[in-house]
């Protein structure tokens, strides 16, 4: 499904979010 992520982001970051409830968590670092 659709994730929304913080507009800031640049397309193709990798980001954390809950699979729960679809909630940002922040960008991977890894």
């Amino acid at each position: 499904h659709e994730i929304q992520v913080p507009l800031f982001l640049e397309q193709g970051t990798k980001v954390k979010v809950d699979t729960r409830d679809g909630n940002y968590l922040g960008r991977v670092t890894d």
